[in-house]
């Protein structure tokens, strides 16, 4: 049985984390950048992307359709996200693969011109479970250049697609310059892990409140109002909580996803949810982590 496994946390007694101007709710938005780095024979990868909108796997050529499903999200669907969030006057962290901003850096230089973070999701759009100790260290360096490059800034945040290996955050802090990553799901507030001798701050993401549930497989979310209901009710459900222990909240979203036409009322309306409610404080991801870090002690990663 494995001891490490933590099963309590704070418990019934989470620290107060004094959010900027009295927030019961620090939230970071996340855009995953992964258009691009998806796979795709057309880029000579060993196979094509599965499902998205639709179940329908091309085997042995490209799937000219599937690709078109991912191009979406950099044509049409970034500059809808950028207009919602800029509107709410919401800074976000920009989850991008390595390979998706190699290949559209303008992404990065605009992103990062609005504000935004840009920080690392691995070099392709894959999981890491199952890398060699030597392929996972290069697969975690090339991203961080290939987006340091594009966006005159190294990244300083981490999340894998799906699973991490077991080396993951060990190589993360041996790489250096990552104030946290985002490889757990288990809390509503960050909080500091040893790694070896090292201290290190996990920033917890969430798959429930994302609009992953479009995707096809999994599709739990077919309206606007279906993303934004379920969204503005854990939202709220913390902020009731944050009278007294304030929280911190992940929302996930994909251009390719929340960025149709369809959909992105449904960010809007939870945008202008939290505006109204007030006693929020929407920030960047490496931001909240400083604040973290400033008021409960230095990470040794960074």
């Amino acid at each position: 049985m494995n001891q490490s496994r933590d099963f309590r946390g704070y418990g019934n007694q989470p620290p107060d984390p004094a959010w900027p101007g009295g927030a019961r709710v620090a939230v970071s938005i996340v855009v995953n950048v992964e258009e691009g780095a998806e796979l795709s024979r057309s880029d000579g990868d060993e196979r094509n992307e599965a499902a998205h909108e639709i179940p329908h796997e091309v085997i042995g050529g490209p799937n000219v359709g599937m690709d078109s499903h991912f191009e979406y999200g950099t044509r049409a669907a970034y500059w809808r996200v950028m207009e919602a969030l800029a509107a709410a006057d919401a800074p976000a962290t920009h989850s991008a693969c390595g390979r998706a901003i190699a290949r559209s850096p303008w992404l990065a230089e605009d992103a990062t011109a609005r504000g935004h973070e840009i920080a690392c999701h691995g070099w392709r759009w894959e999981g890491h479970d199952g890398m060699d100790e030597t392929t996972e260290r290069a697969t975690i360096a090339r991203p961080v250049d290939a987006i340091a490059k594009a966006a005159g800034v190294a990244p300083v945040g981490w999340h894998t697609k799906s699973a991490c290996s077991s080396n993951t955050r060990r190589l993360l802090v041996e790489h250096g310059g990552f104030l946290y990553d985002s490889d757990a799901y288990n809390d509503d507030l960050p909080y500091f892990v040893a790694v070896g001798a090292k201290r290190h701050l996990v920033m917890p993401y969430s798959f429930d409140t994302n609009d992953m549930h479009y995707h096809q497989g999994r599709q739990k979310f077919v309206t606007a109002g279906d993303f934004a209901e379920y969204v503005i009710d854990a939202f709220d459900c913390l902020w009731r909580e944050g009278a007294h222990a304030p929280k911190f909240m992940s929302i996930g979203l994909h251009l390719r996803m929340i960025g149709r036409p369809g959909r992105i009322a449904g960010l809007i309306r939870v945008l202008t949810h939290m505006r109204n409610k007030g006693h929020v404080w929407i920030a960047r991801r490496d931001t909240i982590a400083r604040h973290w870090i400033a008021r409960f002690g230095r990470a040794d990663g960074a």
